[in-house]
């Protein structure tokens, strides 16, 4: 699996996570407001930080303030290292400081690695003090070319919006089919490759698509006859040969046509990260979802925040994340099948997590 342990520190209510180990499966539950958004978003903060768009995004999102831990007053920097398991154990390291314009500003950027089982870890400056933006993309060192890859390669998946005017309902680019976008807006264009270049795959997605939307029939994804450009979502209902498009599906079919898509590819990304994917499913939906994200983590490395009861049902205690406030900060404690073993015996993870035995519940 590509990452090992992670540490952020000083990072919106995130004081210090320590080296907290990732798993091939890791699904943080808890209640509303403790932090877990702010794991999540510390994902898109490391792609904005590779992409150079990190002042672009400490603007539009508060300034530094807003993701300093209780903000300058109580935090002088923002940290974080990644550990890779990989051959070399490569490694990520960084550390921001507010300056007087209220943005944050590199006080170092290292990439490390260390290909022995010791402590010893050979260190190498990536970017000069005072600089707004990482110089790891622009970076020609081939040391660093795995931790580009991963950080070019990180997106946070949600399927949320499925609004009359969202981005998964419009046309989109009938070429744009490189990679799944994180809101699923080319999710027609990208279908439609699978369907040229990985037939076997899309019937497979197909396949399940049909077994949690008893209606749905089949995809028709061809570009469009006026516009070849553009390329919508269409399909045909069971028993009838109207054709239907993006906005006659209902909000939860559309959210697991994009799951399912999302997971069920051929060349799944090295790291999935998806926010609350459970939202609007029906529980026999979220039962799949529960297999797609355990065949996944097969293969990819997947992370998870949830709010369902019946999702954390399907999982292994190992795989349980809980998030809790203490003491003004978030913490993240990993659950253990031995020390839940009478437990377990009775309850399954959800009836543990509904009666407070994990924690992770309102108080």
């Amino acid at each position: 699996m590509p990452i090992q342990s992670i540490q952020i520190r000083n990072f919106k209510s995130i004081r210090d996570t320590g080296e907290l180990e990732v798993k091939p499966l890791n699904v943080l539950i808890g209640a509303n407001g403790v932090g877990k958004s702010n794991f999540i978003s510390f994902f898109k903060f490391l792609n904005k930080l590779y992409e150079q768009e990190l002042q672009l995004h400490i603007s539009k999102n508060g300034r530094a303030d807003n993701f300093l831990y209780f903000g300058r007053k109580k935090s002088d920097f923002l940290g974080g290292k990644i550990t890779f398991d990989n051959e070399y154990r490569n490694q990520f390291e960084f550390q921001m400081v507010p300056d007087q314009s209220g943005s944050l500003i590199f006080s170092q950027e290292y990439s490390n690695f260390n290909n022995s089982n010791n402590n010893h870890w050979n260190k190498s400056k990536i970017s000069i003090p005072g600089v707004q933006e990482s110089q790891l993309k622009s970076s020609s060192s081939f040391r660093n070319n795995y931790i580009r890859t991963f950080l070019e390669s990180l997106r946070i998946f949600h399927f949320h919006d499925t609004g009359f005017n969202s981005r998964v309902k419009q046309a989109s680019g009938a070429n744009d089919y490189a990679f799944l976008h994180e809101d699923g807006g080319n999710i027609a264009a990208f279908l439609y490759r699978l369907q040229q270049a990985n037939n076997k795959h899309f019937k497979f997605i197909e396949k399940i698509i049909q077994s949690i939307a008893p209606f749905f029939d089949r995809f028709y994804l061809q570009p469009d006859e006026i516009n070849p450009q553009q390329i919508f979502l269409r399909w045909f209902e069971k028993g009838s040969d109207i054709m239907f498009n993006a906005h006659n599906l209902s909000d939860g079919t559309l959210r697991m046509i994009c799951l399912t898509t999302l997971l069920m590819q051929p060349k799944l990304p090295t790291t999935i990260i998806i926010d609350e994917p459970e939202l609007g499913l029906h529980p026999f939906a979220i039962s799949k979802l529960a297999s797609m994200l355990k065949s996944a983590s097969e293969t990819s490395q997947i992370i998870i925040s949830t709010q369902s009861v019946n999702l954390v049902n399907e999982f292994q205690a190992e795989d349980i994340i809980v998030v809790e406030r203490n003491d003004n900060q978030t913490v993240f404690i990993r659950q253990s099948s031995e020390k839940l073993k009478e437990w377990l015996d009775t309850y399954s993870m959800g009836d543990l997590w509904e009666k407070n035995v994990l924690g992770g519940r309102p108080r």
